[in-house]
């Protein structure tokens, strides 16, 4: 099976687009549809044509291209079952746990409720691959629209259980505010300042800071480290449930 190859560009203000392409059948997919035109731009610069849509949640930032981008290439749009009435155009309804083909690479649905009631994340287990929209940032997590801390941190367990090797692509460059709230949460990580340090100049460069892994966000992003004694220390929240500590780091964040 030939490697998926894949294109990363900015799309509104701060949202990643993202193409996913299977060279040997020609399939195409965007990871949600943020917006029209970088989207063809994209597509024209490579060579591609898109032959489907994967959305993650409803928010108008996510979906705001699925209709145009259906009627110019009759791409098909795979989305969350709880939020199909949301999602403008979506032709199949996946749910947590389904599995379902893109040209030949297994993708996994999982639901991860907590920035939206419904939203879900794509997971290929043999390319080693997450979209995780606005579920995981890198150093970072999306805000509470639509559920609880509690339901999110269970969200973030589900993706905490993925491999470390996993190559994670995210919905917004947000990093360079993450970093910088990150080292409130947890000052004593010596890998967490590098990092910061490492994305100020990326940043500053015009870089991009996706993708990650899943291994570097469980040591460096303070959501999922709501374990560590250290961090536990910091917040005096020793003796808190995991999902209470998560809570305190999100509130924190909300107002930095």
């Amino acid at each position: 099976m030939a490697a998926l190859e894949l294109d990363l560009f900015l799309c509104r203000t701060d949202n990643f687009g993202v193409l996913l392409h299977d060279p040997a059948s020609g399939a195409t997919a965007s990871i949600d549809a943020p917006e029209e035109q970088p989207i063809l731009e994209a597509l024209e610069r490579r060579g591609w044509r898109l032959t489907h849509i994967l959305t993650t949640h409803h928010h108008g930032d996510h979906v705001a291209a699925n209709v145009a981008l259906k009627e110019r290439f009759g791409a098909t749009i795979i989305g969350p079952a709880a939020e199909a009435a949301s999602i403008p155009g979506i032709d199949k309804n996946v749910r947590h746990g389904e599995r379902f083909d893109f040209a030949g690479h297994p993708v996994d649905v999982i639901e991860t409720p907590g920035h939206t009631a419904g939203h879900i994340c794509f997971y290929l287990p043999e390319d080693k691959l997450l979209f995780a929209a606005d579920t995981l940032f890198a150093l970072g997590c999306g805000r509470l629209f639509e559920g609880t801390p509690e339901t999110m941190w269970h969200s973030l367990s589900r993706l905490l259980a993925l491999p470390d090797d996993t190559t994670v692509y995210f919905g917004h460059e947000y990093t360079l505010s993450n970093a910088r709230f990150a080292v409130t949460i947890d000052p004593d990580n010596a890998e967490l300042r590098a990092r910061a340090a490492e994305i100020e100049e990326t940043r500053c460069d015009g870089g991009f800071t996706a993708p990650t892994t899943i291994g570097l966000e469980k040591r460096t992003n303070p959501f999922l480290r709501a374990a560590d004694p250290k961090i536990r220390a910091h917040l005096r929240m020793d003796a808190a449930a995991d999902a209470a500590v998560f809570a305190e780091i999100r509130k924190r964040k909300d107002n930095f």
